[in-house]
């Protein structure tokens, strides 16, 4: 019995799939370094560790503070780095008082990322609208919660005297540091590194610079292509099980947002990865939030374990800091997303901004520029 030899035709629908997912895994790949070069040109700009704890020098009351960490974390496009230098600054010294206002801002610098990502939609209204609002239910998520418990901080102390409470109980635990689980540097370096050679002849600040150039070109060209990929793979089969991964329920949400960036240790990258999901219509902002919030936890775990590696007369304050960012976090989900009034909040505003910013594309551009960097560098000189 002899085989049939399949027709060119048949060869060229089953090699599709399987084509398409190779550019699904290239193109994510590609925004991983995209991501990166943003955020590795950023450090490079402003000093990265450092400059962020020179920014920090400015602090003089809480309201700046909070300014002062969205700056930061802006600036250095990493939450992580951010709040585990303030880890580092309150084991050295700096008053607590100081110190969590700044982890509250850092918590709201780092949205700046996937709202980035968003804007590689801009060319199509329909899916910049669907992209900008679920990277921007992220920030008024964040925004909401630093209404709510920076009052509260300010008036009894409810974070600072349980993230006391539980270093109490914690303290002597080993040095659990992270370092050898960052999965994303050893798979995203040598890209970086590439990157580097083909920018290092440039003078002074000009190759962090060109690195923040291409990184953005390569999320507006990527983010695109992304969402076209995408929107042929995502179908039967494969779009059942991402539902059944993400958009199951808000506990399995929140818990898949926690493990990924715990794995990653970067909430940037995991949120940003979702964004191409939303732009092209696989997940709406309302599945992908709980996934968010999970995102926002599980990125505190990087100056938690940070703090667990400071020995002497600091470790307990460097605890309790980094307790503080866990806790924010984890009251701010329970009581936003377990009230229903509350849990609506961010998702109306976020659809509300997209839908004014799909229209008005400068009006979105404003929004990223001003909120993170110009509305915090002139709120500093005024209140100065």
């Amino acid at each position: 019995m002899h085989s049939t030899p399949s027709s060119p035709q048949q060869q060229t629908q089953s090699a599709g799939p399987l084509f398409n997912w190779l550019a699904v895994i290239t193109l994510i790949y590609l925004i991983l370094v995209a991501v990166g070069a943003v955020s590795h040109g950023f450090k490079g700009f402003s000093g990265g560790a450092e400059g962020a704890a020179q920014i920090f020098a400015f602090a003089n009351n809480p309201f700046v503070a909070l300014l002062l960490g969205i700056l930061a974390t802006a600036l250095v496009q990493s939450s992580s780095t951010v709040t585990s230098v303030i880890v580092g600054l309150v084991a050295g010294g700096l008053p607590m008082g100081m110190a969590i206002p700044m982890v509250m801002g850092a918590n709201l610098g780092t949205t700046i990322t996937n709202t980035i990502v968003s804007l590689g939609h801009i060319r199509d209204r329909g899916e910049f609208r669907r992209a900008f609002a679920a990277a921007t239910v992220h920030d008024f998520f964040n925004l909401l919660a630093v209404f709510i418990f920076l009052p509260l901080e300010l008036m009894f102390g409810l974070l600072q005297q349980s993230a006391e409470w539980l270093s109490g109980l914690l303290m002597g635990s080993a040095d659990m540091s992270m370092k050898g689980m960052d999965f994303m540097k050893p798979i995203i370096s040598p890209s970086l590194d590439l990157i580097d050679s083909l920018v290092a002849f440039l003078p002074g600040k000009g190759p962090a610079i060109a690195t923040i150039a291409i990184g953005i070109l390569l999320i507006l060209g990527c983010v695109t292509a992304l969402g076209k990929v995408l929107q042929r793979v995502m179908v039967g089969r494969a779009k059942e099980l991402l539902h059944k991964a993400l958009g199951r329920g808000p506990l399995t949400g929140i818990a898949s947002g926690t493990l990924v960036t715990v794995m990653v240790q970067s909430s940037s990258t995991t949120t940003s990865l979702m964004i191409p999901l939303a732009g092209g219509g696989v997940f709406t902002t309302r599945q992908l939030y709980p996934f968010t919030l999970g995102a926002n936890i599980g990125t505190t775990i990087t100056a938690l374990l940070a703090a667990t590696a400071i020995s002497g007369a600091g470790a307990q304050l460097a605890l309790t800091i980094a307790l503080v960012h866990v806790l924010f976090n984890v009251f701010a989900v329970a009581l936003i997303y377990g009230v229903p009034f509350l849990r609506e909040l961010p998702i109306k505003a976020a659809e509300t901004l997209a839908r004014v910013g799909s229209e008005n594309k400068l009006l979105a551009l404003g929004y990223v520029a001003g909120l993170f960097f110009a509305l915090p560098a002139l709120m500093m000189v005024a209140v100065k």
